[in-house]
């Protein structure tokens, strides 16, 4: 016999009236009318070549291949009916798990530090893996489990995607304290007249910044074109070179790199930065951790850039 011959309620109908011995009972414990049990154990007996049950003195009582196929159906539905109710858990102090974020070197240097402090205290096994992804195939892997999550300005992923606010940030210019332009607003002029070095970062919010610069007419001095952020601060620290920044990466680099700020004698748009997932994950409970951690490690840092720039630290999603 071919399972496909086999229509699958009926199986719980012939497991009811094992166990009750009855067809009233059975009917009633499964919300069926008399008439419409009597039917089913009809269509049972049909299919399987075997009365089932036969009315004795005692009432209804199993025969011996219904005795024999009892056992091996009742097993099968509670299997059936334990995976269906299965409840994923994640249990992050235990965990040895390896997680993927895609994201950039900016990405690296705003966020990681924090998660990982997060991380140490509630889930001291788990490691992060951060990569580089194109539009292209990024959302391939959200969708195949390779990537986790992704963390930027990414409005090419839509379809089933999701996404949240995770911050925005000001764009600023930037360069070392003791600059000839470390000395309050600057003009438009000066702005234009100064060497700048640029961070070219393909497919990233950042180049939304670079094009509306393009698109404003702006016309900078460029003497230096580098491909990452992080060379960014040992650069302007040791040179006369300024650069147009996100405040959350000047935030983290003033300090270290003896930095200053100006804001930008032109007005830009804050960029936002979103944390993306794949549909496919969205219940998934280590998916649905690793981005509770995102935002509560985020959420715990005070921004130090000044009042005047200011933006908040986390959108409601």
């Amino acid at each position: 016999m071919d399972l496909r011959d086999v229509d699958l309620n009926l199986l719980l109908v012939f497991a009811e009236l094992m166990q009750e011995g009855s067809v009233s009972k059975a009917a009633d414990s499964l919300g069926m009318s008399q008439p419409g049990m009597s039917n089913a154990l009809n269509r049972l007996r049909a299919l399987l070549g075997d009365e089932l049950l036969t009315r004795t003195g005692r009432g209804m009582q199993p025969t011996p291949y219904a005795e024999r196929l009892s056992g091996p159906v009742s097993e099968a539905l509670r299997l059936l009916h334990d995976a269906i109710n299965f409840e994923m858990t994640f249990e992050p102090e235990s965990s040895t798990r390896n997680f993927t974020i895609a994201m950039t070197d900016i990405g690296e240097i705003d966020f990681l530090s924090n998660l990982m402090r997060m991380l140490g205290t509630v889930a001291p096994r788990v490691s992060i893996s951060t990569v580089r992804k194109d539009a292209a195939n990024l959302k391939d892997e959200l969708e195949a489990g390779a990537v986790d999550l992704a963390v930027g300005w990414l409005p090419d992923l839509n379809a089933g995607i999701f996404q949240r606010r995770l911050a925005s940030s000001q764009y600023v210019c930037t360069f070392r304290k003791g600059h000839p332009l470390d000395k309050g607003p600057i003009s438009l002029d000066e702005f234009s007249r100064a060497d700048h070095v640029v961070v070219i970062a393909a497919n990233t919010g950042h180049m939304m910044a670079e094009q509306e610069l393009e698109r404003l007419g702006i016309r900078r001095n460029v003497r230096l074109r580098i491909p990452h952020f992080s060379a960014v601060g040992h650069i302007l620290g040791e040179t006369d070179l300024v650069a147009t920044l996100p405040g959350r990466l000047v935030n983290r680099s003033m300090l270290p790199f003896e930095l200053a700020w100006s804001p930008l004698p032109i007005g830009l748009d804050p960029i936002p930065l979103n944390v993306f997932w794949s549909a496919k994950y969205h219940r998934d409970p280590a998916n649905q951790w690793l981005r509770k951690m995102m935002f509560d490690s985020f959420d715990a840092r005070v921004p130090r850039l000044p009042p005047a720039l200011a933006v908040p630290a986390a959108f409601p999603g």
